[in-house]
Formats: structure tokens, C-alpha cells, sequence
């Protein structure tokens, strides 16, 4: 009842270097996402992220580079605390855009979110959907400056 699957696919009208440096760099993260409320640089790979989105309540987990090969376009994080579990993103390059895709497989460990999961879980996908579609948004905005 505490695992969860993600898949969002984001298409972005830029070249996918752009996306790459942005999106492998979690320091920006704040700057372009608005659920992102904070992001500390723990080591060259590892950083400590604090996500909000429409539930009143905030995740606190770090993410820690597995993999990042630009030539394939491919990123992995492994992700530990009020989240565990990972998150592969690969870019696709077209004629006029790149497309991302984001699947995140994550074992929630916050104890409140554990008990509400048998019934609020569908609550929590969709809180989840709300936060992607707003990172889209954003890193759309914050790349065509």
C-alpha cells in the first residue's frame, strides 16, 4: 500500500542540452519548480530536497546520483528518506523538441502519509500529478529566458 509507480512525460520546445543541465542539477530546482521548497548540496552528488505540493504536508529525501550519461540522454537517482526508492529520467531528442521521461518507483516512509495510504491514496497520486504537471510548466518558463 506504501509503493507507488509514477510515469509523467514532459515534452519541451528546446534542445536537449538545455534540458540535461537543468535538470541534472537539483540546485535549480527551486528556481523553476514551485512545489520544490528547498535543496541542499550534501556532496557533488548527493543533495537534500524538500517538496511541497497541494497537501498540507512536506516530503524531506535525498537524492543521490546513480547515473548520468548525456550521450544516451539517461539519468538515475536513488532517493532515501521520507521517499525511497529511484527515479530514471531519459531525454528524447526530436526535430523541434525533447521529450523527458520521468518514472519514479519510491516506497513512502513518512509514518503520517503510511496510515492515510488506504484511503487517501488515490488522493496522493493525484497530489503527485499536480506537482509534475506544475514542474513542467516551470522548467518550460525557466528555459525559454
Amino acid at each position: 500500500m506504501n509503493r507507488y509507480q509514477f510515469r509523467s512525460l514532459w515534452t519541451l520546445p528546446v534542445a536537449a542540452g538545455e534540458v540535461f543541465d537543468v535538470v541534472t542539477d537539483p540546485g535549480t530546482y527551486p528556481l523553476w519548480w514551485p512545489d520544490i521548497h528547498g535543496v541542499g548540496r550534501i556532496d557533488d552528488d548527493t543533495a537534500e530536497v524538500i517538496c511541497r505540493s497541494v497537501l498540507p504536508y512536506a516530503l524531506t529525501f535525498r537524492l543521490h546520483r546513480a547515473e548520468q550519461d548525456f550521450d544516451r540522454g539517461r539519468m538515475l537517482v536513488g532517493m532515501t528518506g521520507d521517499l525511497e526508492g529511484f527515479c530514471r529520467s531519459t531525454l528524447v531528442a526530436g526535430r523541434r523538441s525533447v521529450r523527458l521521461e520521468i518514472i519514479q518507483e519510491v516506497v513512502v516512509n513518512k509514518r503520517l502519509l503510511q496510515l492515510l495510504a488506504p484511503v487517501a491514496r488515490p488522493v496522493f497520486r493525484a497530489n503527485h500529478a499536480a506537482m509534475m504537471w506544475r514542474g513542467q510548466r516551470g522548467l518550460r518558463r525557466f528555459l525559454r529566458r
